[in-house]
């Protein structure tokens, strides 16, 4: 792929505001002349997550993450370089620019990038089917006002698409608009033989006679489709009997990291506005219609922990509204421990009397005033598992409270808070009928029980790898010296790296040369390249940003994407950069820097030197007049000033 301009990369960033483009992940706050919100990074209740616009970075100081406009795109939707650079490009329009000035090829573009383009026109070519006055159209007009009593500007709204019993064209109009055989192949709107060449034949379409109900990711591109089943949809069909059919999944589309309406419903949380969860995309357009703007819903009733972490990046509240059914009530306690382990508060909305709830249904009947009625008799976590697992606690033996108190350990080991859970087991003793203290031994054996047993798998993991099997290995070994936090590893150890890289005179230097660019040159010119410990990333910055400097080529603290090599040095440069150090003699400290480095250097080769003459003897063969020499001037430079000659 031709390579990007770096003009057209600073360009970029200086038309691009930071805030603008974390907004779209992270519900920030105006914190003096930064912002903050939830990292987007690692879990957490507490915001440690900083953007300031006026420098264009961001810096977590949980888990270390930090970075400019392009290394949040790449990290949040994980894309490549370039794929940040073109996304970012089309997203605020920028023109991008290639060093061969045509830029790159459609068979050269990326796939992913692709592929939304790809979704965008099957979503238009859809929706256009669903208004056209023909026969597919008038029909699926009819089931959603009539059939669904859904409003047409609710339509226009979501882009609710048709496609006739015959597939209704999108191959051919795909085919007109020269998408890459790649992108047909893998998009999932098509059945095709590994074998085929695409052609207009080999394109079968996997939806045909359906209602298309585009699925859009947190923000807001088209990744898939919802298909629902209507007369339309012919008897040949290989999912015929399913009332919903999903696109498989796809480069750009895994079911478990997706919340339809999300990228709706994030700009409407807040405080006493929570997330409400429901079962299926009707219920959440149901609930947006009547003008509950905060419900989203899963692909399907199997909620999964990065769905629920995508939640808590935006509210820690969430309403759960799964329908009344049995499937319904096992899918919202399935739901429960993964909301705990999240860190999200969970009311489970229900109805006076204990009425089965379909939200499709209460909200067409009964509009907005249901869900007022619905959150008058919300039931807590505890008080809806309680309720769920042991509906009668007053008619129930103690076998069975027994039984019921287990399940509900289970869940509320979830919870990482021993606050929360001692406000569980007190409400479970009140609703099981229990005593607390009874309550509180049983959950302390359910968790030595636990402990014993995961000590015992861990015992047998080793065992096995002492007779030969492969070691797990730890967030370190795999991640090496990188300052990026590792997904799913122990959060604060990319914070907990860059610590101990501070205590490196090498870092200080760094962090002086990028804010004190006026010491540059003659930290070049005083400090020998070859004391410069290179081992560690602010070394090999140091050494090359030392290089520049010396040679006057040090092209700025805001151009420096030439001289980063990789996304770990772009994270310590970003977090360096963050912020100004609160420096009032930076001679000073640079010089206490040179020292130490120079310390570092020569103190060993004089304690060699002392050990050796210590040592030495008659028949050595050690020059001891040369090693007192060296002593002698290794002392003298040791005891000499050592630093830039302004203030040496």
């Amino acid at each position: 792929m031709s390579a990007i301009k770096p003009t057209c990369i600073r360009d970029l960033k200086f038309r691009v505001n930071v805030v603008d483009v974390v907004s779209r992940v992270v519900t920030l706050r105006k914190a003096g002349g930064r912002f903050k919100g939830l990292c987007p990074f690692h879990q957490e209740k507490t915001p440690s997550f900083h953007v300031d616009p006026d420098k264009g970075f961001y810096k977590c100081f949980g888990c270390g993450k930090a970075g400019d406009i392009i290394t949040f795109v790449r990290e949040t939707e994980q894309l490549t370089f370039t794929e940040a650079v073109e996304t970012l490009g089309k997203r605020f329009a920028v023109p991008i620019e290639y060093e061969e000035g045509s830029g790159p090829s459609r068979e050269e573009r990326s796939l992913r990038q692709e592929l939304f383009d790809l979704h965008d026109a099957a979503t238009d070519h859809f929706h256009q089917i669903f208004k056209a006055r023909e026969a597919a159209g008038d029909f699926m007009r009819g089931y959603w006002t009539d059939s669904r009593r859904f409003s047409m500007e609710l339509a226009e709204e979501f882009k609710i698409g048709a496609v006739g019993s015959d597939g209704g064209g999108l191959a051919g109009a795909l085919l007109k608009k020269k998408f890459s055989e790649e992108a047909l192949r893998r998009c999932g709107l098509f059945f095709i033989y590994d074998d085929q060449m695409i052609t207009l034949g080999a394109l079968r379409p996997r939806f045909r006679g359906r209602l298309m109900i585009p699925i859009r990711d947190h923000q807001g591109r088209v990744v898939a489709f919802t298909a629902r089943q209507t007369g339309l949809t012919p008897e040949d069909d290989p999912a015929r009997e399913a009332k919903y059919v999903n696109s498989p999944e796809t480069p750009v589309f895994t079911k478990g990291n997706v919340l339809f309406n999300l990228d709706h419903a994030r700009t409407a949380v807040g405080e006493g506005r929570p997330f409400v969860l429901v079962e299926g995309q009707l219920d959440a357009m149901r609930c947006w219609n009547v003008g509950l703007k905060t419900a989203v819903a899963p692909q399907g009733t199997a909620i999964t922990d990065n769905q629920l972490a995508l939640l808590r990046r935006y509210h820690p509240q969430v309403e759960c509204l799964f329908d009344g059914d049995s499937a319904g009530q096992k899918a919202a306690l399935r739901f429960l421990p993964l909301a705990l382990k999240t860190g999200l508060e969970v009311q489970f909305l229900a109805l006076a009397g204990d009425v089965k709830v379909d939200p499709d249904d209460l909200f067409r009947e009964r509009g907005i005033a249901a869900y007022d009625e619905l959150r008058r008799h919300a039931l807590s976590a505890m008080a809806f598992a309680c309720r769920s697992i042991l509906a009668a606690p007053e008619d129930a033996s103690a076998e069975q409270k027994s039984r019921a108190c287990q399940a509900l350990f289970e869940i509320i080991s979830a919870t990482g808070s021993e606050v929360t859970r001692a406000e569980f087991l007190s409400e479970i003793a009140t609703r099981l009928r229990l005593p607390l203290p009874a309550v509180q031994r049983d959950f302390d054996a359910f968790r030595r029980h636990g402990q014993a047993r995961a000590q015992s798998v861990a015992a047998a993991q080793a065992r096995a790898h002492a007779d030969g099997g492969e070691p797990q290995s730890s967030a370190d070994s795999e991640h090496g010296a990188g300052f990026e936090s590792a997904s799913g590893g122990a959060p604060g150890l990319a914070a907990r790296r860059l610590v101990d890289l501070a205590d490196t005179p090498e870092y200080h230097l760094l962090l002086l040369c990028l804010h004190f660019e006026e010491f540059g040159k003659s930290i070049a010119h005083t400090l020998p390249h070859e004391w410069i410990d290179t081992s560690h990333l602010a070394g090999m910055l140091l050494n090359r940003f030392l290089n520049e400097f010396e040679h006057d080529a040090w092209p700025g603290r805001e151009h420096l994407d030439t001289l980063i090599e990789d996304e770990q040095e772009k994270t310590l440069l970003a977090s360096l950069l963050f912020d100004r150090p609160p420096i009032e003699e930076p001679a000073r400290v640079i010089n206490q820097a040179l020292t130490q480095i120079r310390a570092r250097v020569l103190e060993p080769e004089l304690r060699q030197i002392e050990l050796a003459l210590a040592s030495h003897n008659a028949d050595s063969r050690v020059d001891a007049i040369s090693l007192i020499k060296r002593r002698t001037e290794l002392q003298r430079q040791l005891r000499a000033p050592f630093g830039l000659p302004a203030v040496a």
